[in-house]
């Protein structure tokens, strides 16, 4: 059995941690570099790092603080936001992160999809989906830029589309769900996985420890993302993935 993966997730905004709910109210959590080495001590299994200023604004990437945060790492570091070209894959990666998260630009030209795999390896690139419902449409459609654009694509589509172009991984967040700590949108990634073959990191709606057990057993998806619970402290990896253990799931234990 797989073992199931806890992820905290960092949204970076010009150099500090953010968080919202629903994508907008940011306020100010801490420095990344710090709260790196704290979840790799506490037991994480990997890190993800969004650079959501990089998305808005189109600023240069954040080479300084992904390579002081890798140095300080045991565990994989996946970064993204506003990535858009193989170029800057190259960059990430030789800074030292480990995975590459592709959202917006892997929609522009689905072809970096495909291009961004067969040269650095389908194991590193990873699909960030950003997935809301309209109730008018009675379907799922794909957003950007911090989910603020529409992109009139069905989700659905869009996940088996980015498994067909050699996407190691999707990271699919729920915008109606993130951040207001109800628990992860099972029906979707439920029918999400049944789609395609590759590793789902499920991500908004986490508030509690029951939300991750309930995540992993009404879903195959391999692995579970959140940030403020874990940045307040209000869930503690070490203690969540006992506690997962305890349910009989496969996870690392530190």
């Amino acid at each position: 059995m797989i073992k199931k993966r806890i992820i905290p997730c960092l949204d970076v905004k010009d150099g500090r941690v953010v968080k919202g709910v629903n994508f907008v109210g940011l306020r100010d959590i801490g420095d990344p570099v710090e709260l790196a080495k704290r979840y790799n001590e506490e037991g994480a299994d990997e890190l993800v790092f969004l650079d959501i200023s990089k998305t808005q604004n189109g600023h240069d990437l954040m080479i300084d603080i992904i390579r002081d945060t890798a140095k300080e790492l045991f565990i994989p570091l996946t970064i993204g936001g506003g990535i858009s070209s193989v170029s800057d894959i190259r960059q990430l990666l030789n800074a030292g992160a480990d995975k590459i998260s592709i959202n917006s630009a892997a929609l522009k030209d689905p072809g970096l999809i495909e291009t961004a795999s067969e040269v650095f390896g389908s194991q590193c690139i990873c699909i960030a989906i950003d997935v809301k419902y309209d109730p008018a449409k009675e379907d799922c459609f794909v957003f950007t830029h911090g989910g603020s654009k529409d992109t009139g694509i069905r989700a659905y589509d869009w996940i088996v589309r980015c498994a067909e172009l050699g996407a190691g991984e999707l990271l699919i967040t729920s915008m109606d769900h993130d951040g207001v700590k109800q628990g992860f949108d099972l029906d979707f990634l439920t029918k999400a996985n049944a789609l395609v073959d590759i590793p789902i990191i499920a991500s908004g709606g986490a508030g509690n420890e029951g939300h991750f057990i309930e995540l992993f057993r009404e879903t195959d998806v391999s692995a579970g993302l959140a940030a403020s619970i874990f940045h307040n402290k209000e869930v503690e990896i070490e203690d969540l993935k006992h506690k997962l253990h305890d349910e009989g799931f496969e996870v690392r234990l530190t």
